[in-house]
């Protein structure tokens, strides 16, 4: 599952964190509105850190 959430982070990022709270899905619909980068690099980050917390 985790590599269909690495493309969907790069086709929809707001779509990739959906299993978020609310607040986290507006903040990366907003910064996919401000363009198309910044709103895949939060969502590649939360996921990253979702990744660790389960690991650690």
């Amino acid at each position: 599952m985790d590599i269909r959430r690495w493309i969907l982070a790069f086709l929809l990022p707001p779509a990739a964190v959906m299993n978020k709270e609310a607040g986290t899905i507006m903040l990366t619909g907003l910064l996919t509105l401000l363009g198309w980068a910044p709103g895949v690099v939060a969502a590649l980050f939360m996921i990253i850190q979702e990744k660790r917390k389960t690991v650690a």
